[in-house]
């Protein structure tokens, strides 16, 4: 029984304390099954071992590490140096190394001599009670020794999953503690400031409100009503001491979503007049599950895309439309070089579904989600994980055919750029000359189904080469004329042929003062 215990000690002192930090550390094979995140191996500050035992006619052998402590030293002081009376034996044996991987089972095969019935045990008795006691001892010892292993590892796994525990809940105290301070909410937000100025007096040029006020606004809005649903959530619009706010609420499954878009739309310098306001993000539990929420700016007149079926537009309302959408996009496609500069953004999903319509008549973008980031120092972009793309009926010729180079950042900026020439040719449509203008429709209508397929687009867009029609009495107005131009220069199937964003701004601009368009609105 002395020999059981000690090798119950061993186990367990191997498992918990093989892998502690000292100042000398060795890698042994190791067999418990607390190794097996390590791929069956142990890191320790003493020695590499090998134990064999002896339990009725089989064999256990088990390889681990020891420590500095002094019970698996006594160990290997015990089986290498100069065996005593008692521990020179038939039945066990512990062999201790020092050099990494030193008890690996090529290295070290440990096997114990073969029994002579004439003259193992102890000079057995001649008498048959002697070789009774004698047998019943051997068997107890053959099923003790098992079960007193398999207690071993099922205590190591309880204490194993008993730390886990502890720890997880030493975090979720930590998160409860560092949140307790938001129940105060009149402590970090001052009554009566409005949004407008929290965001002035934020840091960082419109990277966004501080992480306390956004988390205390975001436990502070009431919402009101849906609004609109898309591909990874709901939006809402809230009220928060009497001012509207939308609300995009993902669900925890969409956890990565929710988190790329918030990153994006707190890069330092992103604010602009023409990209979508953002308030705040934060967790909230409803009961049920955690939503997790994008509180941006609330804009009534809701998308361009909803805007156009509703309204018709004259000449200054589609120009004042087309440069802020352009202005909006060559503000995240440029660069700004400093200590607090932007990196450029491309969007990777531009459609009239992701710009809305301000009350003044301008447009600002929104949906960030699939935006990328370029690391000029680095010359890197940092596409999301995911299979995620953008709306199939935007998509430029290169990428439908899957014949571009995904981490050459000008490519993203070429397909926003193609994208923006089928949003200004929606536009367009509704701008009212000799005084007819066509119905709203989405680009290649006439030849594509309502959801296409990338198959179907490429097939009009790659194959055929086709682009949305041009109607006669554009030729006929200035204006549309112009834009027209625009156009057909943004959607070239050579993508290094497109304008660029700032390019398009830049001639848009030079046609709002040919026709005295007031864009400083």
């Amino acid at each position: 029984m002395n020999r059981i215990v000690l090798m119950f000690i061993f186990l367990t002192l191997v498992t918990v304390l093989g892998i502690a930090e000292s100042k000398r550390e060795l890698v042994c094979r190791c067999d418990t099954l607390r190794c097996e995140s390590m791929n069956y191996t142990c890191i320790t500050d003493g020695a590499c071992v090998v134990y064999i035992d002896r339990y009725g006619t089989g064999e256990i052998q088990v390889r681990g590490c020891t420590t500095e402590d002094p019970a698996p030293r006594m160990i290997c002081d015990s089986h290498d140096g100069k065996p005593d009376d008692r521990r020179d034996s038939y039945d066990y044996h512990a062999h201790c190394c020092y050099k990494n991987m030193c008890n690996d089972v090529t290295k070290i095969n440990l096997t114990l001599p073969t029994v002579n019935p004439s003259t193992s045990g102890t000079d057995k008795d001649s008498n048959d009670q002697g070789g009774g006691e004698l047998s019943t001892i051997g068997v107890a010892a053959a099923i003790a020794g098992p079960m007193c292993f398999i207690c071993g590892l099922i205590m190591l796994f309880i204490c194993w999953h008993q730390k886990r525990q502890l720890k997880k809940q030493e975090h979720f105290n930590e998160a409860e503690a560092a949140l307790k301070p938001l129940e105060v909410d009149e402590a970090v937000i001052p009554s009566g400031q409005t949004l407008k100025e929290l965001m002035d007096m934020s840091t960082g040029s419109g990277s966004g409100l501080p992480l306390l006020v956004q988390r205390t606004i975001a436990r502070q809005i009431h919402l009101v009503g849906l609004i609109g649903k898309g591909r990874f959530g709901e939006v809402y619009k809230g009220v928060w001491r009497g001012q509207s706010v939308a609300v995009k609420i993902f669900s925890s499954r969409d956890e990565c979503s929710w988190f790329r878009e918030a990153e994006i739309y707190q890069t330092t310098m992103l604010r602009h007049e023409n990209l979508l306001g953002f308030v705040a993000a934060d967790n909230k539990d409803n009961g049920a599950w955690t939503q997790l929420w994008l509180v941006t700016d609330y804009l009534e007149k809701g998308s361009l895309y909803d805007y156009l079926q509703l309204v018709t537009l004259d000449v200054h309302s589609m120009l004042k439309l087309a440069v802020s959408i352009a202005s909006g996009l060559a503000h995240l496609h440029i660069e700004i070089v400093g200590t607090q500069g932007k990196p450029a953004i491309a969007h990777r999903d531009l459609k009239s579904k992701n710009i809305l319509v301000k009350r003044n008549g301008t447009c600002c973008i929104g949906d960030l989600g699939l935006a990328v980031r370029h690391n000029s120092v680095s010359d890197t972009v940092d596409v999301p994980h995911g299979n995620r793309v953008g709306t199939k009926r935007y998509m430029p010729p290169e990428f439908l055919e899957d014949n571009v180079h995904v981490r050459h950042f000008d490519a993203y900026k070429r397909g926003d750029v193609y994208a923006f020439g089928l949003v200004l040719w929606e536009v367009a449509r509704k701008c009212v000359s000799g005084g007819i203008c066509e119905e709203y429709q989405l680009p290649y209508y006439d030849r594509v189904p309502c959801d296409p397929s990338i198959e179907e687009m490429r097939k009009v867009v790659c194959v055929e080469k086709y682009r949305p029609s041009i109607p006669n009495r554009w030729v006929q107005a200035e204006a549309l004329q112009s834009v027209s131009k625009i156009m057909k220069e943004c959607w070239y199937a050579n993508s290094a042929a497109r304008l660029t964003a700032l390019r398009v701004k830049k001639t848009l601009t030079a046609i709002c003062q040919l026709h005295d368009v007031d864009i400083m609105v």
